[in-house]
């Protein structure tokens, strides 16, 4: 089993993982205060919290099956070499768990409060479909062969192509609106350093073990950093530049959809 060469390592380590969880998961609860304060979900994109709970959902297999599965564990060694470390900390994990119940407690609060003629699109209801019978497919493919390191894979790759997914309907929706009312930049902000915090940890992580095998051994990690900040910057830009300080009317259902 690897092992870290540098103590101070491991500690900057374990210590910008924590920093990028509680980044990540404080990043949920702007929009949750957001929507209680206003009592409306007006501005936020029911298909982004749709495809969010799938991205997050796949997230969390993959993390959790490579962080406490044994077996998972020994093919991760014998593909990639048992001089390399696990990709997964017990940071990925939590968030993982954290950010599925948030998004849950988010789209309870779309069933509660103001949502005007707002709904989840057919597209979006298609591709979640599509995503949930291709996984269901790959486990009845893998688990004659037992190919449990294959299938989390799967998984994870359903989260990178999620996560490319799942935040442009929020920008479109922007775009046609004029207006990031209803969106909470607080999210973006926080996502945007949780997002850079888990690139320096896994570049870290890298230069201890002298190998870049933890970028490509866990690439959906990789890719979820780099799509994300360009998402995160993307927002950034029509929050403060294309449209700023555009006040909410007093009566968000007459906000332009």
């Amino acid at each position: 089993m690897a092992s870290w060469n540098s103590v101070e390592m491991e500690i900057a380590y374990q210590v910008l993982g924590w920093l990028a969880f509680f980044s990540w998961s404080f990043s949920f609860y702007p929009q949750v205060i957001l929507n209680f304060k206003r009592k409306s979900v007006v501005g936020l994109n029911f298909d982004f919290l749709v495809l969010n709970l799938t991205k997050h959902s796949s997230y969390l297999i993959y993390n959790a099956g490579l962080f406490f599965s044994k077996a998972i564990q020994r093919q991760y060694h014998n593909k990639y070499g048992h001089d390399q470390m696990i990709p997964v900390a017990p940071s990925d994990v939590a968030f993982s768990m954290h950010a599925v119940t948030l998004t849950v407690l988010t789209l309870f609060q779309v069933l509660m409060y103001d949502r005007g003629n707002q709904k989840v699109s057919k597209t979006c209801i298609s591709i979640t479909s599509i995503i949930w019978l291709s996984a269901l497919v790959c486990v009845i493919v893998a688990w004659p062969k037992h190919s449990w390191l294959w299938l989390v894979s799967v998984f994870n790759t359903i989260q990178v192509v999620m996560t490319a997914i799942k935040y442009t309907p929020q920008a479109f929706m922007n775009c046609r609106r004029k207006s990031t009312v209803g969106w909470s930049i607080g999210n973006i902000l926080l996502d945007l350093t949780g997002s850079l915090l888990n690139f320096v940890q896994m570049a870290l992580q890298s230069i201890d073990q002298d190998s870049w095998v933890n970028f490509y051994g866990n690439i959906g990690k990789t890719l979820l950093s780099l799509e994300s900040m360009f998402f995160d910057l993307l927002f950034i830009t029509q929050h403060y530049l294309l449209y700023p300080n555009k006040k909410e009317e007093s009566n968000p259902t007459c906000i332009e959809k």
